[in-house]
């Protein structure tokens, strides 16, 4: 498989949030402001490149080497645990408003199974570490794609009067969310 093939199912055809539905905490969670979900969509694209190269190399180097590769789960949140450490030290350091505004969901990407999901789909696929890369850039990508796009959906229905009140807030966004998944389904014929 090419490197396009895999980035483009990866980021269209595949998408981590709106195929897989992996990482729907902060897709709904974060998704309110534009400027919010780009600075999410940056941190995760930072934390799974970087976790995807290093659960890769802790497969490949320590876990296959020792017969051991049970514990690849455990290895790989330890791995996504301390990158998640790393990049709320420094958003914290360097933009304290967007390390506000990200406020609780920023240490919730530990626990995004979007990150966990495309470091084992990288495993399980086979992939070399070059062909993870591109799949977790492609993932990632798609991932600031689907939050950017809700953002700027929710932030033009804030300023809609139309909706009915029983509709607004969660139970309109899980509607769009539905319609945009249906959307990327269209994709589904490219790879």
């Amino acid at each position: 498989m090419n490197l396009f093939t895999i980035f483009i199912a990866a980021a269209l055809v595949n998408n981590v949030v709106l195929a897989q539905f992996l990482g729907i905490c902060p897709f709904l969670g974060v998704s309110k402001k534009v400027d919010t979900a780009k600075g999410m969509g940056m941190a995760v694209t930072f934390v799974m490149l970087l976790a995807s190269t290093i659960s890769y190399l802790v497969y490949k180097f320590v876990l296959v080497p020792r017969e051991i590769e049970y514990l690849y789960t455990i290895a790989f949140i330890l791995v996504i645990a301390s990158l998640v450490q790393l990049v709320e030290v420094i958003i914290k350091k360097t933009n304290p408003a967007l390390y506000k505004s990200l406020g609780i969901f920023l240490p919730l990407i530990t626990t995004n199974c979007a990150v966990l999901g495309v470091a084992i789909n990288n495993m399980n696929e086979g992939f070399t570490l070059i062909q993870s890369l591109v799949n977790s850039l492609g993932c990632a990508l798609g991932f600031t794609l689907a939050i950017v796009l809700l953002a700027s959906l929710r932030e033009r229905m804030e300023e809609n009067t139309n909706i009915p009140e029983a509709l607004k807030g969660l139970p309109i966004t899980l509607i769009t969310s539905g319609l945009m998944a249906i959307a990327f389904l269209g994709f589904s014929g490219l790879v």
